[in-house]
């Protein structure tokens, strides 16, 4: 496993970040779960992320509970706030100071920590002012309840906002986490490039595009059992941008460029995600062990500018390279 720094701090990282969004508390029993995280921390993976929004703070308690009895400062354990949390009050939602203020405090209780290495604002919040939030911010950083702090899916101008803001209150942002894949290249032109000017690295989730990468759904195939395109509790509708014939077409044909690189189309998949020099790992997620083991494969893998030059070429115009699709919602969810 190999580690990289997160933005512009001294915070290592693993390059594979293991994450529990959409399984665990849900879709995977606990006993698996937890094996999942054995399997991360044999695979040398140090860095988990997890929300208090999944599985409706569920994911958090059985992230705490599998990482019972490991070196706490052998770890890095993320989490977020924003999306609604309880039985989804006026308050139980948003970036306003007193759900960060609360939701802080159960996620820590959650997780049986004294703190969190990295706490992220989940999206932007229209409704609070951001100097607010970021009061909110460094008031969690000065408690030691928080070591740093990141935002996920906010826009280039919403970073640099809310950069100014956290060095006038003595601290940085360090991190955005977006969505990041061959599939889905949104941040490339704008998030990117002000991340990297301004001292935040990338924290990318759904790197293998919800499975789609994987090769596992063939064009004009029934959908295969169990898999996520059939879970409608498990992401279904997320998945379904990608479910049309020229797109899963296109996946096929990556199938000889991984395995002249010895590698699965999992691996290739995460691979090509850590090439860009300003993402600082790539979020897995597992419903079972040797997915993990699998995915962890990818870390160190150096993918040559041919390579790249050809999953390009084998893609065309499919993948999404809109900025405008990196947005928060209007107004905070209920």
């Amino acid at each position: 496993m190999q580690f990289r720094y997160l933005g512009r701090s001294g915070l290592k990282i693993s390059e594979i970040t293991y994450g529990n969004w959409l399984t665990h508390g849900s879709q995977v029993e606990n006993e698996i779960a937890t094996q999942c995280v054995r399997a991360a921390l044999d695979a040398g993976i140090t860095t988990f992320d997890t929300a208090d929004a999944y599985a409706n703070t569920k994911a958090e308690v059985v992230l705490g509970d599998a990482l019972k009895g490991e070196r706490r400062e052998s770890l890095e354990i993320f989490t977020k706030v924003y999306w609604p949390t309880g039985p989804g009050g006026p308050n139980d939602s948003g970036l306003s100071r007193k759900h960060i203020m609360e939701s802080i405090n159960g996620s820590l209780s959650r997780l049986g920590t004294d703190y969190v290495d990295l706490y992220q604002a989940h999206r932007f919040d229209f409704e609070t002012p951001l100097e607010e939030t970021m009061q909110a911010f460094a008031d969690v950083v000065r408690q030691g309840k928080a070591l740093y702090i990141g935002v996920s899916e906010w826009t280039a101008d919403q970073i640099r906002q809310g950069q100014e803001l956290a060095h006038g209150l003595g601290f940085s942002l360090i991190s955005n986490q977006p969505q990041y894949s061959m599939l889905w290249r949104v941040i490339e032109s704008e998030v990117v490039p002000t991340s990297a000017e301004l001292g935040l690295s990338q924290v990318v989730f759904s790197p293998i595009a919800q499975g789609i990468l994987t090769g596992k759904y063939v064009p004009g195939q029934p959908l295969p059992e169990g898999s996520r395109a059939t879970d409608e509790k498990g992401g279904a509708d997320m998945i379904s941008r990608f479910m049309n014939d020229d797109l899963l077409g296109r996946v096929q044909e990556l199938k000889p460029v991984a395995s002249d690189l010895g590698l699965s189309m999992a691996q290739l998949a995460v691979a090509w995600v850590l090439q860009n020099e300003n993402v600082a790992t790539a979020i897995i997620g597992a419903s079972k062990p040797e997915q993990v083991n699998d995915n962890a494969g990818a870390s160190g893998v150096t993918l040559e500018a041919d390579v790249l030059k050809r999953i390009d070429e084998v893609l065309g115009d499919i993948p999404e390279t809109d900025a405008s699709k990196t947005r928060s919602p209007e107004s905070r969810p209920s």
